[in-house]
């Protein structure tokens, strides 16, 4: 693999990709604890499929912003190691699936080479940062939070705080009070707002989805931009130092703040603010790239089909706030596109737009800045393309997750009734197609990644036993969620399981009624005035299992009959000792400490010294059988059951040592006597291990 390395000039990328290929070769020798690799490989955006021995490979896209040159590397990669497939996720990712493990440094190598990265796209980390994908053309913003979402992106990487958390964070920016980005459902979520003539933003803290929907609650009415950062990192400290890490389901920021409640997560987030590097963070805007408009002369062009490109233009085209330009909305059908469309779709927006495309959290493509005159030109190429179906952001663009396609958790699927759902509202419901205020959404599981729970009409995936002790797919829906805007939402109801064979059938039910009954009101307000016994009601008939068939028993998109198969996954085939693997980490962490000091980074210095310390002390935890739930925890743990009774002798107090961290400043000589103090921990306790082995 020596090629590729040299080819990178970014010496902390090459780094991480030489990093990955060691690691790689350590998990496939069995030096490395299968569950230890899976957080790193997953950190770097590998991500294990449900056909074994393939990866899938997410691509992380800040805001969904993709330029031309980056379009086509991603297709080339795309071609050269996988099956030329690009799924557009919900997080305005691009994933790619069916990739060789031993391949994917070279694959990320060969993105780099465009700024494109896999860097915290997976795993427990700051995960893509999203935004409305009209942010800095919408005429209703107050400004363009694109530079304020790169800024975040551009901080949190790579940064020490937010590389081992018990789980992933979310973060999002809304453009307007419409809350596109929706922040009700991210850990923090920005709404951009003036007051005073100052920019700032209403932030949002501790929504989520998953089995357990939390609305977030609002933090900020209104905080200045430069605080922004600040005020993150204060929450990804507590999180990370508080946050549960044994029990995944309860390891979200959301279970944090419910159990500690809002005002005791802001007393801790106060309690950060002392070792934080900027108490204020201006983020200069001023080099954040404009947008480089095409100079192409305005040739005379005329749609193929007039009336289809009045309907079109009508539905899936939209006016920006720069006079004169228009963007185009491409409906992708459940988020998936080809190389070959891809590539021409990037030639096509350089010579005649700004060189770039968007990415929507529902999975589409948005093309800005098109000239008027040249959207005939613009609608005659894409319709070569497949891309002028109508429907953009409408009812009849259904959002799904891959579901059983790809997906280890996956139990029934979700592509292939999206598809029936769309066939249907096309042919029996076309009036509803340019309906704006219905909102479909599938997820294959209750992970919510097609994130069912927040939609007017959703269906999770699900499983059903008859008294035969027969398995078939089923489908839960779930009615009345919406957006209302502003940090506003309500989540959806789960009404009724039915088998997944009837899943068309429900939604005609839901449709009819809808059509008859709710005088065009916004459906999460006809769905509260009925209520939820009324809709129960209205799909008793497709719940009974007593009648099931032989079609019942195999789901949409297969020929086969239904297995239900989570999880198949990975295995190292060996055994470690998973003591010596923390330990070892604890010693890389130090290793990470000093290349920190050496570039002046004093406050990155002080968290890895930190989190060595912490990960040594669970070392010997877990050596005792000891729950290791918690930094805060294994903190106090360790000083009760290693200090306290003298088995570790450290001259003072285990708890004084490490929670230095908030009380000092993150200065030079702060910096360089903690790194000291956390070599002088591991030597102590490497001393004790040894001393406990040799008369073990």
């Amino acid at each position: 693999m020596q090629s590729f390395r040299t080819e990178i000039e970014n010496p902390i990328v090459e780094k991480d990709i030489l990093e990955l290929e060691r690691k790689i070769r350590a998990f496939k020798g069995g030096t490395i604890d299968e569950e230890k690799f899976r957080s790193l490989r997953l950190a770097r955006g590998v991500y294990g499929q449900r056909q074994p021995g393939v990866q899938m490979i997410r691509i992380k896209l800040p805001y969904g912003k993709v330029s031309s040159n980056q379009l086509h590397r991603i297709s080339e990669v795309a071609d050269e190691y996988s099956t030329g497939r690009l799924h557009i996720t919900t997080r305005q990712d691009i994933q790619i699936h069916y990739v060789d493990l031993e391949r994917t440094p070279e694959l990320w190598a060969k993105l780099e080479q465009d700024k494109v990265t896999l860097r915290e796209a997976c795993g427990n980390t700051v995960r893509n940062v999203t935004a409305s994908e009209t942010a800095g053309i919408d005429p209703n913003e107050p400004f363009d939070v694109s530079p304020y979402a790169q800024a975040i992106f551009e901080y949190f990487l790579r940064n020490p705080i937010g590389q081992e958390m018990g789980r992933k964070f979310k973060v999002s920016f809304s453009g307007t009070n419409a809350d596109t980005g929706l922040s009700y459902m991210h850990d923090l979520g920005f709404i951009a707002k003036i007051q005073n003539n100052k920019k700032g933003f209403k932030v949002m803290l501790g929504g989520g989805l998953g089995s357990q929907p939390r609305h977030a609650d609002v933090l900020y009415d209104f905080l200045k931009v430069e605080e922004i950062i600040p005020l993150m990192e204060t929450v990804i400290r507590v999180f990370d130092r508080y946050g549960e890490r044994k029990s995944r389901a309860k390891a979200r920021l959301k279970f944090l703040l419910k159990d500690l409640g809002l005002d005791s997560f802001k007393d801790l987030l106060a309690a950060e603010r002392k070792a934080l590097p900027y108490q204020k963070y201006p983020i200069d805007i001023s080099g954040y790239p404009l947008p480089q408009i095409t100079n192409a002369a305005e040739e005379n062009h005329t749609p193929k089909d007039l009336a289809a490109f009045d309907k079109w233009k009508k539905i899936n085209v939209i006016a920006q706030k720069q006079k004169g330009f228009f963007a185009i909305g491409i409906k992708v059908r459940l988020g998936d596109f080809y190389t070959d469309k891809a590539r021409l779709l990037a030639d096509l927006v350089e010579k005649y737009a700004a060189s770039e495309i968007r990415l929507s959290l529902r999975q589409n493509i948005l093309i800005p800045f098109v000239k008027e005159s040249l959207l005939p030109l613009f609608y005659n190429e894409l319709h070569k393309l497949g891309f002028t179906e109508i429907g953009y952001n409408k009812v009849a663009d259904i959002t799904a997750c891959p579901g059983t396609d790809t997906c280890n958790l996956g139990i029934s699927s979700s592509t292939g009734i999206a598809l029936e759902l769309e066939k249907l509202i096309s042919e029996d419901y076309p009036h509803f197609i340019d309906n704006p205020d219905l909102v479909i959404k599938i997820s294959g599981c209750m992970n919510a990644c097609g994130q069912h729970s927040m939609a007017n009409i959703g269906f999770q995936g699900m499983s059903i036993r008859t008294k035969e002790k027969l398995v078939a797919p089923a489908l839960q829906v779930l009615l009345g969620g919406g957006n209302i805007g502003n940090g506003k939402a309500v989540f959806a109801d789960k009404v009724i399981k039915i088998p997944s064979k009837r899943g068309p059938q429900a939604l005609r039910y839901i449709l009819d009624d809808y059509q008859e009954n709710g005088n065009n009101k916004p459906y999460h307000i006809y769905y509260a005035e009925k209520g939820e016994h009324y809709f129960y009601g209205l799909l008793k008939p497709l719940a009974s299992i007593d009648n099931l068939g032989k079609d019942d028993f195999i789901d949409w998109g297969s020929d086969k009959q239904y297995k239900k198969a989570i999880g198949v996954g990975e295995c190292a085939g060996v055994v470690i000792d998973l003591i010596a693997t923390l330990l070892f980490e604890s010693e890389e962490k130090i290793q990470n400490a000093q290349e920190a000091i050496t570039e002046q980074k004093w406050a990155a210095a002080v968290y890895y010294s930190y989190a060595s310390m912490v990960n040594t002390a669970k070392a010997m935890l877990t050596s005792e059988n000891t729950k290791t739930n918690t930094h805060n925890s294994i903190i106090k743990d360790f000083q009760t059951f290693f200090v306290e009774t003298n088995k570790i002798i450290l001259g003072k107090s285990f708890l004084e040592i490490v929670l230095q961290l908030n009380k000092k400043e993150p200065t030079e000589s702060f910096a360089k006597e903690y790194l000291g103090e956390a070599k002088l921990f591991l030597k102590t306790v490497d001393q004790y291990r040894n001393k406990e082995l040799a008369h073990a």
